[in-house]
């Protein structure tokens, strides 16, 4: 692992959202999940996050930053509402705004990723939730 940070950005397929995000992490050494959720499986969604780094989600053209929410309702999935793309998650707590992201939209793909591990949540209460969120995501900075 580096103590450096390195900078990787990812974006929907029309480029109209995306993100910033930096991690000290080299991404052969990156914790790469695949939730079962139906939602995540109908996206193919492998995501990460470096509780260490910043992630900093971008709206390049205004009104295309979707946040939707469903289940237990504590999280927005940043969807592109032109192309559909769905770019990361993020979550508000009181003690600050975190979040993962979606390594399938990274420009380019790093080299090297270990495959996802299959992960699933739905036991968790939404206290659960929150709090396993806000330990293992990435902290969001604002622009």
């Amino acid at each position: 692992m580096s103590t450096s940070h390195r900078t990787f950005e990812g974006e929907c397929h029309c480029g109209a959202i995306g993100y910033v995000y930096l991690t000290a992490i080299a991404p052969e050494s990156w914790n790469v999940r695949a939730c079962q959720c139906s939602f995540c499986r109908a996206h193919a969604v492998r995501t990460t996050s470096d509780p260490s780094g910043s992630v900093q989600f971008t709206e390049r053209l205004r009104g295309a930053l979707h946040p939707y929410r469903f289940g237990q309702m504590t999280a927005d999935f940043l969807v592109c509402r032109t192309c559909g793309v769905y770019v990361g998650a993020s979550i508000a707590t009181p003690q600050g705004n975190y979040g993962i992201i979606n390594i399938n939209a990274l420009q380019p793909l790093p080299a090297g990723l270990p495959d996802a591990v299959a992960s699933v949540y739905e036991g968790e209460t939404a206290e659960q939730r929150v709090a396993r969120r806000r330990e293992r995501w990435t902290p969001v900075s604002k622009s």
